[in-house]
């Protein structure tokens, strides 16, 4: 019988906020929380953002540059409401049997461009940039070195999966028996590299995005940090499942059938030893760009039907890229806990589903199941057909 891996502490920094009372309240609201415009990382225009609009922590002169990030400092924000957690299990377990895992694709990308701007504008290179801080281990590295943790430290960056991934290769570390605890999850933050990248393949929108809707026309990126303190010790959450694929259909687009998504969802329950009528709600990619959210409503009616309970969160987080996936299995947390009438994380959008798609069973504001929700399943699919997706069970 495989071994339970539970999740006991939860940290988060997104659009929504740093406290997690701040972001179940602004998550559950009637009314949806606004992302922020800013032409600050796609100068000349003007884009609705998911940015990180708490105070973020200041960096002490003795920092040194090598961790000096905007990614180190949304990390920050996220380790506050875990470190108390952290801190025991490194009494507990011996700070050599406390793992950091985390999923990152910028890292200190707009550090880089800083620097290179000051560059190319014949300045000497900045005096507190170092090369370092691009690394894609640099946020995990860091979480290490700022609680004393010396066991494994290591990062996966594969775009949009990264933070899943993470999360279930520290499960892994769990039960081959190499650590005790694990700190696991994902950061990253803006820059202009990214907004630009997307801009190119046409796929960011001027206006909120709306996943599902037959007006969809693009992504809205965003940033965040989501940490999680897992062990295999019982807590009140579990990640009973997780699936992880690689359909390589394309360098950018999905399979169009979803091949490798039903098989990560199916790998997911099958993991859990359990049926698909368990999940009692389905937070989704939901990108709103055309072609993610056509093969993933296929992939929903194959393997869930079309009566369990979905929605995208990004209209109110932005695609927070290799966070999104730790951001949103957050959230997934704060739906499964507190929450006795079974509240479902509403879909924002205009209501007008795309005819071409499954009509899924789509979470409008004040949806509850009317019980707790004990089962919930979580979906990250990315470039070059990466695609990963938790399974979450309240004990």
């Amino acid at each position: 019988m495989s071994v339970p891996v539970y999740l006991h502490a939860l940290g988060l920094s997104c659009a929504l906020g740093s406290s997690l009372t701040d972001i179940r309240q602004r998550l559950f609201a009637e009314s949806p929380w606004r992302l922020s415009r800013s032409a600050a990382w796609s100068p000349g225009r003007e884009l609705p953002l998911g940015v990180v609009c708490d105070a973020l922590p200041a960096w002490a002169p003795e920092a040194p540059a090598r961790w000096r990030s905007r990614t180190n400092q949304l990390l920050r924000l996220a380790m506050a409401s875990l470190e108390p957690a952290v801190l025991a299990a490194r009494e507990r377990y011996g700070a050599h049997r406390v793992a950091v895992i985390l999923g990152s694709s910028t890292s200190g990308v707009a550090e880089g461009e800083k620097a290179a701007r000051a560059r190319a504008q014949g300045q000497p290179w900045p005096a507190d940039f170092d090369y370092a801080v691009q690394e894609m281990a640099n946020g995990a590295a860091f979480v290490a070195q700022a609680w004393g943790l010396t066991g494994p430290v290591h990062a996966l960056s594969t775009a949009c999966s990264s933070a899943p991934k993470a999360m279930a290769s520290a499960a892994r570390l769990l039960r081959m028996g190499l650590v005790d605890a694990v700190v696991t999850g994902g950061a990253d933050a803006l820059c202009e590299l990214t907004v630009a990248g997307f801009s190119a393949l046409d796929s960011v929108s001027d206006q909120i995005c709306q996943p599902l809707s037959v007006n969809r026309h693009g992504i809205n990126i965003g940033e965040g940090a989501g940490l999680f303190l897992m062990s295999r010790e019982p807590g009140p959450i579990r990640l009973a499942g997780w699936g992880e694929t690689s359909d390589a259909h394309h360098m950018s687009a999905p399979h169009p059938q979803g091949r490798g998504a039903i098989e990560a969802m199916q790998q997911a329950l099958a993991r859990a030893g359990v049926g698909p009528q368990v999940v009692d709600y389905v937070n989704l990619h939901a990108t709103a760009t055309a072609q993610n959210d056509a093969m993933e409503s296929l992939a929903v009616q194959q393997v869930l039907g079309t009566s369990v309970p979905v929605s995208g969160t990004k209209p109110l987080t932005g695609h927070a890229l290799a966070a999104a996936g730790a951001v949103e299995a957050g959230l997934c947390i704060l739906a499964l806990t507190d929450n006795p009438r079974g509240h479902l994380p509403p879909h924002w959008w205009d209501g007008q589903i795309d005819p071409a798609l499954p009509a899924l069973t789509v979470a409008q504001a004040g949806d509850s199941l009317g019980r707790p929700l004990d089962w919930v399943m979580s979906h990250s699919f990315a470039f070059g057909g990466s695609n990963a997706v938790l399974l979450l069970a309240r004990d």
